[in-house]
């Protein structure tokens, strides 16, 4: 099963490159527009153009610091622990869906089993925290059942 949580944690390390990749491009895109943009006669839609520019960079420092923090959280996370209690890294099968707590990375797919990463800070996972195999926790309207967790 660890090679199923390694493989999961693998999914999850390549969604948070290819974000950095995406946002590392933007802010290079940024920089050089900054740097190309020569200052034409009507010097207001210059300035305007530069402040927008500005904006759009912020932005992106915003997006990578982000990023990075997520980074930091992949990194505390060990695979090859196994847990009966439901923490962070843990992979838990449901009779609803199968989660695997490490960050929001959407639906992952190993061996056609479908596994959503969701975050430790989402609803769903602040429920299933602390919880173990046979216990039942109410979500939505839903009540389902744990039945395994790795």
């Amino acid at each position: 099963m660890n090679k199923l949580k390694s493989e999961l944690y693998a999914q999850c390390q390549a969604f948070v490159e290819n974000r950095l990749k995406a946002i590392q491009k933007t802010i290079d895109e940024i920089q050089e527009s900054l740097s190309t943009e020569t200052k034409s006669s009507a010097g207001d839609k210059h300035e305007t153009g530069r402040a927008m520019l500005q904006l759009e960079r912020e932005k992106a420092g915003h997006q990578l610091s982000e990023i990075q923090k997520l980074n930091q959280l992949l990194s505390k996370i060990d695979v090859s622990k196994a847990s009966q209690t439901i923490a962070l890294g843990s992979l838990i099968y449901t009779t609803q869906a199968n989660y695997f707590i490490t960050l929001s990375a959407g639906e992952l797919k190993v061996d056609n089993q479908s596994f959503y990463a969701i975050s430790a800070n989402t609803p769903i996972a602040k429920l299933l925290f602390g919880k173990q195999k046979g216990d039942k926790i109410k979500f939505r309207d839903q009540e389902f059942e744990i039945f395994e967790v790795i």
